[in-house]
């Protein structure tokens, strides 16, 4: 039997509402795509890093440094149907493991990576992700930072921008909230089903596109790991970004 290929792909638009051209920022000297892909590639568990996108100028640039590109089409609905895509052109078998990496994620610390991985390898889920303890001033009721509550042996029960466990009684809580990681973990063969299933009423509520495996009757097994990286949604976040690396590196 093949050894599996465990790939991770990002997808890297430079389409984006709130900061448009994002992936290729550049004021560290280097864009922001290139430190993604550079803390992908520490992770351990990876046999190949990718990026795929549809702009010649993403491409041109990720070349520059290296990175090896996929060119999907521009007509995509969302980042995992991009990912799919990208996982056909690269052949893979049903039983390689796809890693979804954000293109704005460059402070992804690797070692979540391997732990989703794990996850996925030892319960036997479809899908796998990451659930972060709330470090001190993180704010568990903000509607913008997703929560995820997990059965006993792991796998996900539910994931919402509300507070969930709601705390009905002041005092200790029994079960801590935990901030979900964007990171995800899938079964080639799982992904191309996964594309193809119809929105559910839940994922559309919540906005949560995660919601349509657990209402199709799929699992998510989600790996408990403390995380900093902050993702990258505006330009204020990319200028904390710049000064934090610029604190790191002189």
């Amino acid at each position: 039997m093949p050894l599996t290929k465990i790939v991770a792909i990002i997808p890297a638009r430079l389409g984006s509402t709130r900061f448009p051209g994002k992936v290729l920022a550049d004021r560290t000297g280097r864009p922001l795509i290139r430190h993604v892909y550079e803390a992908v590639r520490r992770s351990a568990a990876l046999t190949d890093v990718c990026i795929a996108t549809d702009d010649e100028t993403v491409s041109a640039a990720v070349a520059r440094f290296g990175g090896r590109t996929i060119m999907t089409s521009p007509v995509h609905p969302n980042g995992s149907s991009r990912l799919a895509e990208a996982a056909r052109t690269l052949g893979l078998d049903d039983r390689d493991i796809v890693v979804n990496v954000q293109g704005d994620e460059p402070e992804l610390e690797p070692a979540l990576i391997d732990a989703a991985v794990r996850a996925l390898e030892l319960s036997g889920a479809e899908v796998s992700t990451i659930g972060s303890p709330f470090g001190p001033g993180e704010d568990a009721a903000n509607p913008n930072v997703v929560k995820v509550v997990r059965r006993a042996d792991g796998l996900a029960l539910y994931f919402s921008r509300s507070l969930i466990p709601f705390p009905r009684v002041a005092g200790p809580a029994a079960a801590a909230p935990l901030r979900h990681v964007g990171l995800y973990v899938y079964r080639a063969g799982f992904l191309q089903t996964y594309v193809n299933l119809p929105a559910t009423p839940l994922e559309v509520t919540e906005s949560l596109e995660q919601l349509r495996v657990l209402e199709h009757g799929y699992r998510i097994a989600v790996a408990v790991e403390h995380s900093t990286g902050q993702g990258i949604d505006t330009p204020e976040q990319y200028e904390a970004f710049v000064a934090r690396w610029r604190g790191r590196n002189g």
